[in-house]
């Protein structure tokens, strides 16, 4: 047996070293990176060299075109695909919502309304992608007549482009300027795919079009913007948001699935390494993201996808999945975990969402497969708009259909899916303190800057939980209408925040205004956080301003939150308690804060003056947690030039 095993060596030996061959080399992204031309998106000479030698001679293409049966009827016979072909069907009745009237998206321009037009743009689409991968997995032509009828409905459309995105004269709607938005790129994604795997069931005049209207409305742009050879309005390229990351997935996929140029899937690709590394510059190393779990899921989800269709069109030569910080991008990965008080709240700051949790989206499945990283767990309801787009689900297909495993980054989640006592995200200023009672009493508090993604004026805000209730904090963002995004908007400015408020004087709009965490203490008993928040404030006469928060988690808990200042001269001053919930002003010096479920006590004290408390509803329409929201000031009743105010918070 010694003897037979002795000869299998060699073919075996040759067998490995055939496929280490075989696998490409990994491109090194962080030498790319440093041959950027500084303050460029454009890739430099040096990066084109660079890239080139790991680009494909051929278009990438996502899937299979509906002539490869087997690859189409192999899907057919799945239960995935038989739902799919089943959604499909129901939809194949209803006609296209798109172009909308003039009228309307001025409308929409004008006062910010998603409502009238959004649900249409993407009921359009995705009903149009059902039905081109309802085509392929069924190829009797049942789809085909409104998959036409859907193309030349989007070719009709003047813009692309959400009109709220639009400048205020509306030059993208009159033909004067083609821009690259949130929706435009999902418009462009669509037909891209629907020439790609229809191919020759499609009329040739539609192909046509569609390939002229692509160039125009997405690939030209795309290389303007990011060029700077037209100056364009939306500066998303330039960001560290999601749009960075949206916008981007999209040119590149239909730049690389239906341009016949080398040079052109060449310099797409050779951008957006430029691009996400401005993007990636969003998040801190720890995996913070300023944004929200929200904004995460949409924006993390499409560089997660853009990563994916470039290792596949690559071979695996380019790795976005690692990037040039393995480390940072597994703690992104692990954010919104890490991100909740308890399980499925978190805070709502910025323009975030108060709930995390996996919502069986392409964000959520693609981080447990490539980090080992988990989301709470919740049922179902519904996905989001772009939860499951037709690109997405052609990655998903393939997961499920061949059970691919890529390597993940060596950097994974931690074993235990437990949450720790804290959490403490230190490059933007963010503690998450977990009560450990049987009812826990936590708190989430951040010092950050005022001019983080989607920002509000809110250093030092904070966000406090009673069981998985939200008691009192911050009451989110307003929804997205006219005024939503002015710094003045009561629910964005520091007046709707639990923050100091001196004399008449708010905090001000900048990266320069901020706070800063000086000392913090973590044990079993309590847990206690220091922050200076006095440059938040364009106020000279401000000597001192320190918020100290301590979590006593003995007994039933206490919250207590004391803010000091000093100023050269007497001022008035006040803090804020703000809530979405019922309350109760018992007296000058206490506030019951109560929802269906929990009491809080919220006790107010000062040792320099006399208080008072006054309420009053924030005056904004629609807040996206809800509402009404009330503001519950707690001034002292004489100015002073030094003082504190200390409010205690405990269960009752």
């Amino acid at each position: 047996m010694r003897q037979y095993i002795l000869l299998w060596i060699p073919l075996i030996i040759f067998l490995i070293s055939g496929c280490q061959e075989d696998k490409p080399a990994k491109f090194n992204i962080k030498e790319y990176l440093s041959l950027a031309t500084p303050g460029q998106i454009s890739p430099s000479q040096e990066q084109l060299e660079m890239l080139k030698n790991y680009m494909p001679d051929q278009v990438f293409e996502a899937a299979p075109s509906i002539n490869n049966r087997n690859y189409w009827d192999e899907i057919a016979q799945s239960p995935q695909g038989k739902a799919y072909l089943a959604k499909a069907n129901n939809y194949i009745e209803q006609a296209p919502e798109v172009p909308i009237s003039d009228e309307i998206y001025r409308r929409a321009n004008k006062e910010g309304n998603r409502q009238i037009y959004k649900p249409r743009y993407y009921r359009t689409m995705t009903r149009l992608e059902h039905f081109i991968l309802g085509e392929c997995i069924e190829n009797k032509g049942r789809f085909l007549p409104q998959i036409e009828t859907y193309l030349q409905a989007i070719l009709e459309m003047k813009s692309w482009i959400h009109p709220n995105h639009d400048n205020d004269t509306n030059d993208v709607l009159e033909g004067k300027s083609v821009e690259i938005d949130l929706g435009s790129r999902r418009f462009g994604s669509d037909l891209a795919l629907a020439n790609a795997l229809l191919s020759d069931k499609l009329s040739k005049e539609t192909q046509k079009e569609v390939q002229t209207q692509l160039q125009r409305r997405i690939i030209d742009p795309y290389f303007n913007t990011t060029s700077g050879a037209v100056k364009y309005h939306l500066k998303w390229f330039l960001g560290e948001s999601n749009w960075n990351s949206v916008c981007t997935s999209g040119a590149v996929f239909v730049t690389i699935t239906t341009s016949t140029d080398a040079e052109e899937r060449l310099k797409a690709v050779a951008t957006a390494l430029n691009g996400m590394k401005l993007y990636l510059n969003g998040f801190g190393d720890d995996g913070y993201c300023s944004e929200g779990a929200g904004y995460w899921g949409y924006g993390f989800g499409h560089y997660l996808y853009l990563a994916q269709i470039l290792h596949d069109y690559t071979a695996g030569s380019i790795d976005l999945f690692e990037f040039d910080n393995p480390k940072k991008l597994a703690n992104v990965a692990n954010f919104p975990f890490r991100y909740q008080i308890t399980e499925n709240v978190c805070a709502p700051f910025s323009d975030g969402v108060s709930k995390v949790h996996d919502d069986g989206g392409f964000a959520s499945k693609m981080v447990s497969r490539k980090y080992n990283a988990s989301l709470p767990p919740y049922k179902l309801t519904k996905f989001g708009v772009d939860s499951y787009s037709a690109c997405f689900q052609l990655i998903e297909w393939e997961y499920e259909k061949k059970e691919r495993v890529y390597e993940a980054s060596a950097i994974t989640a931690p074993a235990s899916n437990e949450l720790e006592s804290h959490t403490a995200f230190e490059d933007f200023g963010m503690v998450i303190s977990r009560g450990s009672q049987k009812v826990p009493l936590s708190i989430a508090i951040k010092a950050g800057h005022n001019k983080e993604n989607h920002n509000h004026m809110d250093v030092g805000t904070y966000t406090i939980v009673l069981g998985n209730d939200i008691m009192t904090g911050d009451i989110g963002a307003p929804s997205y209408t006219a005024g939503a995004f002015s710094d003045e908007n009561p629910a964005r400015s520091s007046w709707g925040h639990p923050v100091p408020k001196i004399g008449n004087n708010l905090q001000a709009p900048g990266k320069e205004y901020s706070g800063e965490i000086t000392s913090t203490f973590f044990s079993k008993e309590m847990d206690r956080v220091v922050m200076d928040i006095k440059k938040a404030y364009d106020l000279p006469a401000l000597s001192s301003l320190i918020r100290t928060m301590e979590n006593e988690k003995t007994e039933l808990g206490t919250i207590t939150i004391t803010d000091e200042f000093s100023l050269a001269e007497p001022s008035d001053f006040g803090i804020a308690l703000m809530t979405l919930n019922e309350y109760e002003i018992l007296n000058e010096n206490t506030v019951l804060l109560k929802t269906p479920n929990q009491i809080l006590k919220a006790e107010v004290f000062s040792e320099e003056g006399d208080l008072i408390i006054t309420d009053e509803q924030v005056p904004v329409k629609s807040l996206r947690e809800g509402g009404p929201a009330y503001r519950i000031g707690v001034d002292f009743k004489a100015p002073l030039s030094k003082g504190a105010i200390k409010v205690k918070f405990s269960p009752v």
